[in-house]
């Protein structure tokens, strides 16, 4: 997938979340290479649920998904989905979606769908953040910094991407401080998306990855970016509260509660411009620190004489 040619850009990502199908309940996705050498869990993530999304009537959303990533995925090969057909009731309907390359599963997901229903609502409200159009964007600000960028990454990086992030008060990558684990964001499909609503929550899983894990170092005043960071998403969960369009504003608010052993825990909110709740996240990733710790964390519990 070539990310850098504008107008083309989300186009290629519809392209490559809808998949081939090649048999029965069996899929396969092309890979894209964000730079990084493994394929992007948003990816995967997106590929599976577009995966099960495709066995299921359409009148039947996803409405959660639990995630585990089992293996490093290579960006240069495809990837096949098996989707199992668990079961099929009045109103529920639940797929297992295995994702398979060079011969061994490298992702596994659960997934429930439902067809629409009414019933009480309530929500969480909104935190107040600067509109979008007074956000500068994250490309805009890699460009900034481009000559701290690795010369391999830069034209990866340095490129229209189909999904644009804003970041709300940002840490410079190459020169981070430390700041309370809570992260924002301004995301949205750049252009506009068909009506399906299987294909805006199937984009929504794709971005729901970018930057959560991050939002785990903060405290900690690292980013993935130093050669000493083993960084990686180990687990991943999402629920879709309300329809949405992918293609205007969502706000995604971020916070790590924990982080310990070598993992850091990350919940999410995304909320339409509006203030409605559409979706919730919750990952625990790897943040493995291969240089000097200040301090010792996470000590083992001391076993009792």
């Amino acid at each position: 997938m070539n990310a850098c040619v504008p107008g083309d850009v989300l186009r290629e990502l519809l392209t490559l979340l809808k998949l081939e199908k090649i048999e029965e309940n069996i899929f396969r996705g092309q890979s894209q290479d964000l730079g990084f050498g493994n394929v992007f869990g948003g990816q995967v993530l997106g590929q599976a649920l577009s995966a099960a999304s495709q066995t299921v009537p359409p009148e039947r959303s996803a409405h959660s998904l639990h995630a585990y990533f089992m293996r490093g995925g290579d960006a240069t090969q495809p990837i096949v989905y098996q989707v199992d057909v668990m079961r099929d009731g009045k109103s529920f309907s639940t797929r297992r979606t295995v994702a398979i390359q060079k011969g061994r599963p490298i992702f596994f997901m659960s997934v429930s769908f439902q067809k629409h229903e009414t019933g009480f609502s309530h929500q969480d409200e909104m935190p107040a953040v600067p509109d979008p159009e007074s956000i500068e964007s994250e490309l805009a600000m890699a460009q900034r910094l481009k000559e701290k960028i690795p010369v391999t990454l830069r034209e990866k990086i340095l490129c229209t991407k189909p999904i644009e992030i804003r970041p709300i008060d940002p840490i410079n990558p190459f020169d981070p401080v430390k700041k309370p684990p809570h992260r924002y964001a301004w995301i949205k499909a750049d252009g506009e998306l068909p009506a399906e609503v299987s294909t805006h929550r199937y984009l929504l899983a794709y971005a729901s990855d970018f930057g959560l894990v991050s939002t785990a170092l903060y405290p900690h005043g690292h980013t993935f970016w130093e050669p000493e960071m083993q960084v990686a998403s180990l687990d991943h969960a999402m629920w879709f509260h309300r329809d949405f369009r992918f293609d205007e504003w969502l706000l995604y608010e971020m916070r790590s509660p924990n982080a310990c052993g070598a993992r850091g825990l990350i919940n999410g909110r995304v909320f339409t411009r509006d203030g409605r709740l559409v979706a919730s996240t919750a990952q625990e990733g790897l943040i493995r620190f291969h240089g000097q710790y200040e301090t010792a964390t996470c000590p083992p519990v001391a076993a009792k004489e």
